[in-house]
């Protein structure tokens, strides 16, 4: 067998291809951004020929950088952006629309008149645009012809994922039980397409994909890894979480990137929240039981940082924000609630905006700054406090990864808000080291979790050094800011 391991990570702003060896360790990757097309407010879309066509230069440039070869790649796995949906055209390939993306809004008309209590007890979620199904359901009510296409089977609907592998085997239509399951298409229970639902949103079963489990033989490449086995398919944030080795129940880890995602390992038996969380499917590998989790989905978190960059322009790189935010002991009563599409986890409340409150003329660009990297962590406070609530179980400790985990500043100030341990791992990029593992699991690179949990290396750890009483000072006054941000737009 080859000594590499390959993970394509495909996510909302950026595609890398990542090559790892039996240890872990990085080797070698490559990255490509693509466009953000906003046709209006709250539409956000991708073009999926672009993102291809990056993938498939990043192959090239990782293995070039590595000096190595598609030869040298036991098996590649493959890891997404969930819920951004496209469909695509059966017999040429060719997509129908842009990418919509999972923080597209457009489809808060229809959200309404959904039953919250079906799509609970069904999927585990509750009605949001964040999922699949509504936008599913705007493309074939706006595209003309689309409707008949896709009940006629000429039309294919897909996650990233789908996408992806239709293209590197040449046609073949899957899906994996993680990113089904954030389609709100999915029955929890049967792990496969529920005919109520379908009927609910109007999705004809022709253009679905069939779900599989997350760690298997799909295919083999046919296009820029010709012969390589393509093995694993697994939504970015569950990929983190395996990345991670949380393997057992009560085990948590939080990936910051465009957003900012919390899971919780709940074992085989799924936990229904109650206190505005999803339950999802965390991994299920070959005819394994599946493993569930408990997971808060925040909608901005490194997006707040380059909303700073890009449109107020104080800071001139992402990195910049530690910087600035350091000139000032705290934010000083000022409080930046990035609510740009709505609240996700735990609220759910797409009325909400974005707001930045307590501003008196002495605040600077430094306390807004501040205030961002403390918003990033009383939104992560709020899922992990409902967590404990939904699973009776408190965090002793959170596994963090993701690009915002450079900043020290903003891992400290998280340590602090939480009141526990955070823990960083050697391996930062743990989406793809995931997708890497269970593609390695799936052909036998990797033996056991066991072993994959031997891997794990702590880069770093911040320790919590705020009193109590400054902790719930500042948890009041995050509430008291969240409350000004609702009832802002009208929603259906």
């Amino acid at each position: 067998m080859a000594d590499f391991v390959g993970a394509i990570d495909q996510g909302t702003t950026s595609t890398r291809f990542m090559i790892f060896d039996r240890a872990g360790h990085e080797i070698g990757r490559h990255q490509r951004e693509h466009r953000q097309i906003l046709p209006g407010p709250g539409m956000v879309e991708h073009d999926a020929d672009e993102i291809w066509e990056n993938t498939l230069k990043t192959i090239d440039g990782a293995l070039a950088g590595a000096g190595l070869t598609a030869a040298d790649l036991a098996v590649v796995g493959i890891t997404n952006q969930r819920e951004s949906v496209l469909v695509w055209d059966r017999r040429t390939g060719r997509p129908c629309h842009h990418v919509i993306v999972w923080q597209d809004t457009r489809t808060a008309a229809m959200i309404p008149a959904l039953d919250a209590d079906l799509l609970r007890e069904r999927t585990g979620l509750p009605p949001a645009t964040y999922f699949s199904a509504t936008k599913v359901r705007w493309l074939l009510d706006n595209i003309p012809g689309l409707r008949a296409r896709a009940e006629a089977g000429d039309v294919l609907f897909g996650t990233m994922d789908s996408w992806l592998i239709w293209n590197l085997t040449g046609g073949r239509h899957l899906t994996d039980v993680t990113n089904a399951s954030r389609t709100q298409l999915m029955n929890l229970h049967t792990l496969d397409w529920d005919d109520e639902l379908l009927r609910l949103f109007g999705i004809p079963r022709a253009m679905l994909p069939e779900i599989r489990s997350s760690a298997e033989v799909y295919g083999h490449a046919a296009a820029g890894l010709p012969g390589v086995p393509i093995a694993a398919a697994i939504g970015d944030q569950q990929a983190a979480l395996f990345g991670q080795t949380c393997f057992a129940p009560g085990e948590a880890k939080c990936t910051y990137g465009t957003g900012n995602f919390v899971l919780l390992n709940t074992g085989t038996t799924p936990v229904r929240s109650t206190h505005g969380l999803l339950t999802t499917v965390a991994y299920r590998f070959g005819g394994d039981a599946p493993v569930y989790a408990l997971e808060g989905s925040i909608a901005a978190t490194g997006s707040a940082v380059q909303w700073l960059r890009d449109q107020l322009g104080i800071i001139s790189s992402a990195g910049g924000s530690e910087e600035l935010a350091a000139q000032v002991e705290d934010s000083e009563g000022v409080c930046f609630v990035p609510a740009f599409s709505g609240l996700f986890a735990p609220y759910w409340r797409p009325d909400a905006r974005a707001a930045i409150v307590g501003l008196s003329r002495y605040h600077t660009a430094a306390h807004i700054t501040r205030a961002a990297l403390e918003a990033i962590c009383y939104q992560t406070r709020d899922v992990v406090a409902a967590m404990a609530r939904d699973s009776g179980t408190a965090l002793d400790c959170l596994k963090v990864d993701g690009g915002v985990t450079a900043n020290a500043l903003c891992m400290q100030l998280q340590a602090d808000i939480l009141g526990v341990l955070v823990s960083r791992p050697a391996v930062a990029e743990t989406t793809a080291l995931g997708a890497a593992y269970a593609a390695g699991l799936a052909v036998g690179f990797w033996t056991s979790p066991e072993q994959l949990r031997a891997n794990w290396r702590e880069d770093r750890r911040w320790r919590p050094s705020w009193s109590p009483e400054r902790r719930d000072e500042g948890i009041t006054r995050w509430r008291a800011a969240i409350d000004r941000t609702l009832d802002w737009v009208s929603v259906g």
